[in-house]
């Protein structure tokens, strides 16, 4: 059963954003921010305005922007905080970013602890090979971040078991503007790159969706 009330952590990526809408069925959503200091925010951020604009999101409460920086975690030569990704046949391994997940949901529960939410809802897909992106993982957190604050957490991974082209079913069925949405690791002018992982798995969930895809690419990624 879902809470009345749920935090969802909202980049203005595809998956994200059409975890937002689903979420809004069944109560209020709590969508969250937080910013890092890796090289596409100020284009994900645009993008999230526009997103948010949307009919589809007019039911969300006003968006939280967080902060947690990593520029003293990472090597000022880190591909995130340069803004140049690795290429587009890149194995989702290479673009692990470290503590990803650990950093977002701190700061979301800390939010949500004062704000009275106790469900946080994220994104992850099947497939995602990442450490922090277990049920394992996220059990032990919600219990670690409950005890912490002394807060129920709880935290929840609606998609872990969806690929892409099932979630953009789901987005169009929810009228989710999918052509608003930003998957891209070096996005320019509103536009995804087309050369980085994320534009190469968004332009394959759209194709075995069978949807055509209103993605606007800088470069055409090749088929």
């Amino acid at each position: 059963m879902v809470s009345a009330s749920t935090a969802v952590l909202l980049s203005a990526g595809l998956d994200s954003a059409v975890l937002a809408a689903s979420e809004a069925r069944a109560g209020t959503v709590h969508p969250i921010y937080v910013s890092a200091g890796l090289a596409w925010e100020a284009e994900e951020l645009a993008a999230l305005e526009r997103l948010l604009s949307a009919p589809a999101f007019a039911s969300l409460a006003p968006l939280a922007r967080l902060t947690f920086t990593v520029s003293d975690l990472y090597p000022s030569t880190h591909w995130a905080l340069r803004g140049e990704p690795p290429a587009f046949d890149t194995p989702d391994e290479d673009v692990y970013l470290t503590g990803r997940n650990v950093i977002l949901l701190s700061k979301a529960a800390i939010y949500c602890a004062q704000h009275g939410i106790t469900r946080i809802a994220l994104g992850p897909l099947a497939g995602n090979p990442f450490p922090d992106a277990t049920p394992e993982f996220f059990d032990s957190m919600a219990r670690a971040l409950s005890l912490g604050l002394a807060h129920t957490i709880r935290i929840a991974a609606p998609f872990a078991r969806k690929e892409k082209a099932e979630v953009i079913a789901i987005g169009v069925e929810l009228g989710v503007p999918l052509e608003l949405t930003l998957s891209c690791m070096n996005p320019k002018a509103g536009m995804h790159c087309g050369l980085c992982s994320k534009c190469r798995e968004r332009r394959d969930g759209f194709n075995e969706a069978g949807v055509v895809d209103p993605t606007g690419y800088a470069v055409q990624p090749v088929r």
